[in-house]
């Protein structure tokens, strides 16, 4: 049996997030809005996971850091 280690993100309104079922993350001001369902998700309609620096900063910044310049450059 394989042993992984399973990583989870606490989003606002106490929901907990699979870091492997991510599909995307769209950064909006201090928010991040993650997607992580198979079909999709719409920003507009309340699709996404929310998970905002003032509320969640440990899960904030390290999904946060994948969107630093330097990694672009």
């Amino acid at each position: 049996m394989e042993n992984k280690n399973v990583s989870y993100l606490r989003a606002d309104g106490n929901t907990i997030i699979n870091e492997t079922c991510i599909r995307w993350v769209q950064k909006i001001d201090d928010c991040l809005h993650v997607c992580s369902k198979l079909d999709g998700c719409d920003i507009k309609n309340g699709g996404t996971h929310k998970i905002c620096k003032i509320n969640n900063l440990d899960s904030y910044n390290k999904l946060v850091k994948h969107f630093d310049k330097k990694e672009f450059d």
